[in-house]
């Protein structure tokens, strides 16, 4: 026997409203679907629940089966209810930190989901260096952040996205027309390197390349790095993530020998997370499948 919800709703709001039409009209549905939704609860059942003719009346199993049937109904609106209030009771004020690529490429479409799962939980966002991060979430400064290559997290933190390190270079350059670079061949030009845990990374590319590597400067703001890197200055290797940041006149490259940046949304290590935190936790399927973030993207 295979007994539906709607076969159910159908009946009890046949009976609660009178006739057909206006149960139909209760359940903002057509008299042909409510009419078709009894006859199939009655061939379940083996036997009719109401008369039709004269008026709608209950029959003896009807009248058996209808105590049962507003149970039901009843039962799953609750459970809806619930649901509902759950969702709304999910409210307030999420403090996130991220980098500045990230929130750049990966934020906004975290954003939606979020918002669309959410709508009454507001966020305050901040923007810091990779290893400024870790600080702020240990330290209860913010609530929860997307930490670039954590060596230490939670155990229900979660991958959200991973992008790699390519060469940044204008688009005149002698090296702009090649499909991949070897990080050898940066060795030409003056190298910018980013400050804090990303530029350790950039570096450990280059000294790979050649163990005396040091760069010709150290540049911590990214708009005026990737502005030094348009004017000419020198070139640099930035992530793929942010290659929709590029100012015109710049092309980012694969690097024959490059780093993985894994993003990785987290709550406190050794606290407990808010429930927020948890909600927002909850709607993150995760990365192991997807792509490199802009990797094979055009550059603007």
């Amino acid at each position: 026997m295979s007994i539906s919800l709607a076969q159910l709703r159908s009946f009890v709001a046949i009976v609660d409203a009178g006739s057909f039409a206006a149960a139909a009209d209760y359940l903002l549905t057509s008299q042909s679907a409510v009419s078709h939704a009894l006859s199939a609860l009655e061939v379940e059942l083996g036997a009719a629940v109401l008369t039709r003719r004269p008026s709608v009346r209950l029959t003896a199993l009807g009248a058996q089966v209808l105590p049962h049937a507003r149970s039901a109904v009843a039962a799953t609106d609750a459970v809806v209810n619930a649901a509902a209030q759950n969702r709304e009771g999910t409210a307030g004020l999420v403090r996130l930190a991220v980098a500045p690529t990230v929130a750049f490429a990966l934020l906004p479409s975290l954003m939606d989901g979020w918002r669309a799962a959410y709508p009454s939980i507001r966020f305050q966002v901040f923007e810091g260096d990779d290893d400024e991060l870790q600080t702020w979430l240990d330290g209860g400064l913010v609530d929860a952040a997307i930490l670039v290559n954590p060596t230490h997290v939670h155990p229900d933190a979660i991958e959200v996205g991973h992008d790699e390190y390519e060469a940044t270079l204008r688009t005149d350059h002698p090296l702009a027309g090649e499909a991949v670079i070897d990080p050898a061949d940066l060795l030409d030009d003056p190298f910018l390197c980013s400050a804090g845990a990303c530029g350790q990374y950039v570096e450990q590319i280059m000294r790979d390349a050649d163990p005396t590597f040091r760069p010709a400067n150290i540049v911590s703001d990214i708009g005026s790095l990737l502005g030094m890197v348009a004017a000419g200055i020198g070139v640099t290797i930035f992530p793929s993530i942010g290659r929709g940041m590029l100012p015109r006149g710049l092309v980012n490259l694969p690097l024959t020998t490059t780093a993985r940046r894994h993003l990785v949304f987290s709550g406190p290590e050794r606290r407990e997370w808010s429930p927020l935190v948890r909600a927002l936790r909850n709607t993150i399927e995760p990365a192991d499948s997807l792509p490199v973030i802009g990797a094979g993207a055009a550059a603007a």
